[in-house]
């Protein structure tokens, strides 16, 4: 039977491409019959409040209101993407009432994460939803296939805005001159990018750029799985059998993916050849085993048919008849050098007429020159080979677009803005937003955590040291975890979860990069594996003393888990017999030629079931995507931050076996011949840094006066650097902007770069000791209009009034062990009163800490204060210093500046006054116990005299600026830049 309803809606819809209109009048005038059944909203009220899983109404509903609430750039609604708002102005147009609107919300929750952080130029207006709508062949097809892949519309939608923000600050394809545009895009480790960059080749494929280079990785591994992807979900059947019956055995010899189990069945089909349904055709120049030769049909390859012989291939005439040509190479310098020879025999006039896009992956591997600029300038050496052939097809082909892809941005950010051969990302820098369901830092590390409890402690969950006093070296328990999670999935399998997931599990074990160590390593897990007897008694006893221990406690409640573990014992013999299969649980991943990764095994996509232990180095770190990791036993150092991150193989997407992660990591590394280094604590702090980063670029995204607050050649002060030993990256250059203010009004700012030696601290405490006297004997209880009853937000704290130039004079007299980090705020606050209304006092809270074992002390004579203890986890920076609860109440009371004398006694508010800001004082000692003297004194050298502080809203800048930059003397280019640690906000 016809659905009528999902009939009408479907075309209703459908002429609602620019935006919502009314709903009954576009019905009205689109209905078949005189008078159309449905241009009331009851029926289609009750049918989407009826609705189960499946109904296809709903669904059409489901993605149309994702999309307009997701999208970026609506001009039929002044309302931020995102937002309630937005959701009330799309049914406004639509027309629908408050019932309608109730049952669409409970349907269609407005999705409320946070999308892409754009910093940029100022973008031309060519590719706009209307241009991208009317030829959208590739992209359609692309978006239908990931939503049989079981993508969700809010990923689908959030996937659309983004590729759209990339594409509309490319040039346009069919602009009379030419040029080149210049962009990085930041996603997260393993998050995605590659969905990104094929939605973005798509997209411009289909807007008019006919010629594509994807520098897929470094290795042939690496490079086959980027081919694999884009045939698959972009270029389709049709385009890889170019004609070829698919019923016909002989004529499918030679043809790609006939001996890969996911052909046909997973690749994109367009139901024909795209030339003969009116868009074009895609003609691969490389395959899944060949990368680029040289062009197979000789320079006729990359000559394009016009239908206009007179006119060049950019006008539309020609452009949109033409067949996109696409290329997977690997950044390599022989391939590269014939890529280039070959495009040198077509000639000038020709290859400006291409507008062509490069996609770099891992753009900050090999594409960076990392050669020192001054010699290269004075000629002494040339730039790297890579960068250099990536320069030479800059300049070969002047409508060449430039998108690098990366999860570690900063090797690209320091690249010289004022090279204009090289690859800075000049026009555009795109922040990707962490998925859904993505496992990444927050998973692994307690950013914000000052307890020790292990109620909701990521570390308690997923991380384990690599020793432990019980045990020594936690290697056969790290075995033992994999092969019992492996049981688990099983487990789960059997139990109604999908398998797809489950259908590769892994453990990573890497050391070092001398595959001479990797080779005794795989030797040492081969006797490990052998010994730890699985099948025997003891074997299980100890397996089922992990799993009660270490795996029970951390169950997902949404996902199956045995209550014991001999309801798990037949499925742990399975999992072995897999994990043996071949002969060897071991997989060594390293070599020094191609050849040595050609291994079925390595190939996730080929290889129906991986269950191995991969023991490597490198080559496990960077670009390769380790498919069911599960275990990671991981002891590698590195001083450069963007290295040491690409090695975080463990983040990523862990569908239905999350809780199961664990990584064995080394807490006491040696570095050198007297110093250690804990690397889940390195990790934390580039995990630091980047996370300020993103949050930098968040907060100065928004545009003042239609203008960029942060050009994307201001970027490079803004990178952070939480370890002295661990560099963003290897090129650590000086440019010529430099970050002077910070304006952070109504925000929290929490500094961690506080000194260690006995006389700053002794100094520090004597700044600060006049404020101690102008707190109340008596503690107050905040916030004061909490209920009573002990909840968890109500604390007691010591208060006091100080004015605003008693607390600058203190503010500029503290040492630090990184000045850098809060000068951008004290310049802000020193310039406060310049640019706007000012402040005018401060109200200082010095909280008394809730644990039963808490600890106060006096210090130079002051009353006795309560004593926090914190530790340094970063060098000289601390972790997280301040409380969530305590933060709080300060953002409650500096942002209450309207309600201000409006509130009684026992309100939060009564606190607030218009210009006044908020600082929470934390006394900090790092020892247990803390050396208080029998008269109950601290000596002031070991005491910390922490704080985080929360601006009024009037110390803001009436343009609403929130950063400021200058222009620094060009002699000191060259010099050491980040050694710094920033943003503590």
């Amino acid at each position: 039977m016809t659905d009528h309803l999902l009939h009408l809606h479907g075309d209703v819809l459908a002429a609602m491409r620019r935006g919502p209109r009314n709903f009954a009048k576009l019905a009205f005038a689109l209905a078949e019959e005189e008078e159309p059944t449905d241009t009331e909203q009851g029926r289609f009220r009750d049918r989407v409040a009826g609705s189960g899983p499946g109904d296809e109404l709903t669904a059409l509903w489901h993605r149309t209101l994702t999309a307009w609430d997701l999208a970026e750039q609506a001009d039929w609604s002044a309302a931020p993407p995102r937002t309630d708002e937005r959701r009330a102005d799309a049914y406004d147009r639509l027309g629908f009432d408050t019932g309608l609107r109730k049952v669409l919300d409970h349907a269609v929750p407005v999705f409320k994460e946070p999308g892409p952080t754009i910093i940029s130029t100022t973008p031309t207006s060519w590719y706009s939803r209307d241009t991208a709508a009317v030829r959208s062949f590739y992209w359609t097809a692309y978006e239908q296939l990931l939503r049989r892949k079981g993508w969700s519309d809010a990923a689908v939608a959030g996937l659309d805005e983004a590729s759209h923000a990339v594409v509309e600050r490319l040039a346009d394809p069919m602009r009379p001159e030419a040029y080149g545009a210049r962009g990085l895009v930041v996603g997260y480790v393993q998050s995605g990018k590659t969905a990104n960059f094929t939605g973005v080749t798509a997209k411009a494929i289909d807007a008019g750029y006919r010629l594509v280079i994807v520098l897929g990785g470094t290795l042939n591994l690496l490079r086959g799985q980027t081919q694999r992807r884009l045939d698959m979900e972009l270029i389709g059947q049709e385009n890889i059998l170019r004609g070829a019956d698919p019923d016909d055995p002989e004529a499918l010899i030679g043809v790609d993916y006939q001996d890969d189990e996911d052909w046909p069945e997973k690749f994109v089909s367009h139901h024909g050849r795209p030339s003969a349904l009116g868009a074009f055709d895609i003609e691969r120049l490389t395959t899944r085993d060949d990368d680029y030769k040289s062009l197979a049909t000789g320079i006729r390859a990359l000559e394009f048919d016009k239908q206009v012989r007179t006119q060049p291939l950019h006008v539309p005439d020609n452009l949109h008849r033409a067949a996109a040509r696409v290329m997977v190479v690997k950044k390599n310098k022989s391939v590269l050098s014939k890529l280039i020879k070959d495009l040198k025999k077509i000639g000038g006039p020709l290859l400006s007429e291409i507008p062509t896009l490069i996609i770099d992956d891992e753009s900050d591997q090999a594409s960076v020159n990392t050669t020192d600029p001054k010699k290269w300038e004075e000629g002494k050496v040339t730039r790297t080979a890579i960068n250099r052939q990536i320069s030479e097809l800059l300049g070969l082909l002047p409508r060449a677009q430039y998108v690098g892809y990366t999860a570690t941005p900063f090797a690209n950010v320091f690249v010289d803005p004022g090279d204009g051969e090289d690859i800075f990302p000049r026009d555009f820098l795109i922040s990707l937003p962490r998925p859904t369901d993505y496992m990444g830092v927050q998973d692994f590390h307690d950013l914000d955590r000052t307890d020790e409890s292990a109620v909701g402690s990521a570390e308690r969950a997923h991380v384990r040291g690599i020793y432990d006093d019980a045990h020594g070296d936690r290697l056969v328990e790290a075995l033992d975890a994999f092969i019992l999670t492996g049981a688990l999935k099983l487990y789960r399998a059997a139990n109604g979860v999908d398998d797809a997931p489950f259908r590769h599990h892994t453990m990573l074990v890497h050391e070092s990069v001398r595959m001479a160590e990797h080779t005794i390593l795989a030797r040492r897990i081969r006797s490990l594996w052998q010994e730890a007897a699985y099948t025997s008694r003891e074997g299980h006893e100890r397996l089922a003393a992990l799993f009660t221990s270490d795996f029970r406690p951390y169950a997902d409640d949404g996902l199956p888990m045995p209550s014991s573990y001999e309801e798990l014992r037949s499925h742990v013999s399975h999992a072995r017999q897999r994990i043996n299969s071949g002969g060897s649980p071991v997989l060594i991943v390293n070599g020094d030629t191609e050849r040595d990764y050609d291994q079925p095994e390595l190939d996730f996509d080929r290889t129906p079931h991986v269950w191995k232990i991969l023991v490597g180095g490198t080559k496990l770190s960077r670009g390769f995507t380790v498919e069911g990791l599960t275990v990671t036993y991981y002891r590698r150092r590195t001083q450069q931050a963007d290295t040491l991150m690409q090695m975080g193989r463990w983040f990523g997407f862990r569908p239905g076996y999350r809780d199961l992660v664990r990584l064995y990591i080394g807490r006491a590394e040696p570095a050198g011949k007297t110093r250690t280094v804990d690397l889940y604590e390195a990790f934390e702090a580039i995990c630091r840094d980047e996370e300020t980063f993103r949050a930098q670029l968040t907060r100065y995204a928004t545009l003042i006066d239609g203008k960029p607050q942060v050009t994307p050649a201001q970027i490079p002060p803004l990178v952070s650097q939480h370890l002295s030993w661990l560099k963003p990256s290897a090129r650590n250059k000086m440019f010529n902007a430099e970050l002077v203010e910070i304006r952070s009004p109504g925000e929290w700012v929490e500094p961690t770069a506080y000194p260690t030696a006995p006389a700053d601290l002794r100094h520090n405490a004597e700044v600060w000791r006049p404020v101690l006297d102008l707190l109340g004997a008596d503690a107050v209880t905040l916030p004061p209009d909490a209920p009573a009853g002990g909840l968890g937000d109500r604390f007691e704290a010591q208060i006091g009034i100080l004015d605003h130039e008693a607390m600058l004079q203190v503010l500029c007299d503290l040492r630090w062990s990184a000045t850098s980090q809060f000068s951008p705020h004290l310049e802000s606050l020193l310039s406060a009163g310049e640019r706007g209304e000012g402040i005018d006092d401060w109200l200082v809270v010095l909280p008394r800490q809730t644990s039963s074992r808490r600890v106060e002390a006096s210090v130079l004579g002051s009353r006795p204060l309560s004593l926090a203890h914190r530790a340094r986890r970063r060098g000289d920076l601390f972790g997280a210093i301040s409380e969530p609860k305590h933060r709080g109440a300060a953002l409650r009371i500096a942002r209450a500046n309207d309600a201000a004398g409006r509130s009684g006694a026992g309100s939060l508010e009564s606190l607030a006054r218009e210009r006044r800001g908020v600082v929470v004082l934390y006394p900090v000692v790092e020892e247990k116990p803390p050396a208080v003297s029998p008269a109950g004194a601290i000596a002031p050298e070991r005491l910390v005299m922490a704080f985080g502080l929360v601006a009024p809203r009037s110390s803001a800048a009436p343009q609403g600026n929130l950063v400021r930059f200058r222009t620094v003397d060009s002699a000191r280019k060259n010099s050491v830049i980040i050694d710094r640690a920033a943003g503590g906000s």
